[in-house]
């Protein structure tokens, strides 16, 4: 399989095929602005959970939406090739709405999963992840991984500002 970057219509009928192999597939979404190692840990434990990784990831217009005027700082075709580029992943797609909810609707996903940072607790936030109510409609199963502090986009931005603010004095 040479082609991981698919339209959504495309992927639809590569999920159909997973489905009839019997294959349990998982999906995930979410900006991947500036790859770290926080992402790559949570892509890997997504991927433990089922046959296929897909990974929808935000569309330009969408980060500046739900992050702000000044991000993303990739653009989208150049994450979802880096995120393709991942062992872990089997398919990417790119999406311009706000949330995933006509993913998660279109793909039907054996497993949605997100950050431990979308619950409340032990439980889902539905009004941070709509996606979520979408899921369990149908049946599928909506899980949270762990949210390991410390490894966030955000964070790794601020200290290369401040890094680059203040260099060091050779």
């Amino acid at each position: 399989m040479d082609q991981i970057i698919y339209s959504l219509t495309e992927l639809a009928a590569l999920r159909a095929a997973w489905r009839a192999a019997g294959l349990k597939v998982v999906l995930t979404n979410g900006v991947f602005d500036l790859v770290h190692i926080g992402h790559i840990n949570y892509l890997k434990a997504a991927r433990a959970l089922g046959d296929r990784l897909i990974v929808a990831i935000n569309s330009d217009k969408s980060t500046r939406h739900l992050k702000g005027p000044l991000r993303p700082i990739v653009p989208a075709m150049e994450r979802a090739t880096i995120i393709a580029a991942l062992r872990c992943v089997d398919a990417v797609t790119i999406f311009a709405e706000r949330t995933a909810e006509t993913v998660v609707a279109t793909l039907k996903p054996d497993l949605y999963v997100k950050g431990g940072d979308y619950g409340n607790g032990n439980a889902i936030d539905e009004t941070r992840l709509p996606e979520a109510r979408i899921a369990r409609a149908y049946g599928g199963e909506v899980r949270l991984l762990p949210f390991h502090e410390g490894y966030a986009t955000t964070q790794l931005i601020e200290r290369i500002v401040e890094r680059y603010r203040h260099p060091p004095q050779s």
